[in-house]
């Protein structure tokens, strides 16, 4: 009986996955593990097809009740073919002032997705990678979950 529940939730859970994604964005997610080190970079590689076409670049945070801080400071670059095109500070909110998580889920897992740059046109096509590291005051920052950039074709 276990098995068959099991099954089925995962059946769900796959079939969830699959209806909610949508070919006119990309989402790249890292798992880093619920203590993210502060040397540790993150860095996402992704391909750029239609460099004419702007896009909506965002970055997404899955944290829980283990992060001690209402916010999170991160130093993003973007580059292509090695050369960087951009780096940024970034301070992103995470709380309201009450301590209450911004962001949506269920339990102690919340997502959030940040607004990095809008109406951003890569200047040609090609591979990129976009990297991040956490610029917070600790060596390892407990209760990040995942960091990600979420890439979102613009009409043209």
């Amino acid at each position: 009986m276990k098995v068959m529940l099991r099954s089925i939730v995962v059946f769900i859970l796959f079939l969830s996955v699959i209806s909610c994604q949508n070919e006119n964005e990309k989402v790249l997610v890292n798992d880093v593990n619920n203590q993210w080190k502060k040397n540790d970079v993150q860095t996402f590689d992704f391909d750029i097809k239609d460099a004419q076409n702007q896009k909506n670049l965002m970055i997404v945070v899955r944290n829980n009740n283990d992060y001690l801080y209402s916010n999170l400071r991160l130093i993003a670059s973007l580059e292509n073919n090695k050369k960087k095109i951009s780096t940024d500070t970034l301070n992103f909110v995470l709380a309201k002032p009450n301590g209450e998580w911004i962001g949506t889920g269920f339990g102690d897992t919340k997502e959030i997705v940040f607004q990095y740059k809008l109406n951003y046109k890569f200047p040609q096509n090609g591979k990129y990678s976009f990297k991040v590291i956490q610029a917070m005051r600790k060596n390892v920052l407990p209760g990040i979950e995942d960091i990600g950039i979420k890439i979102q074709n613009l009409k043209p």
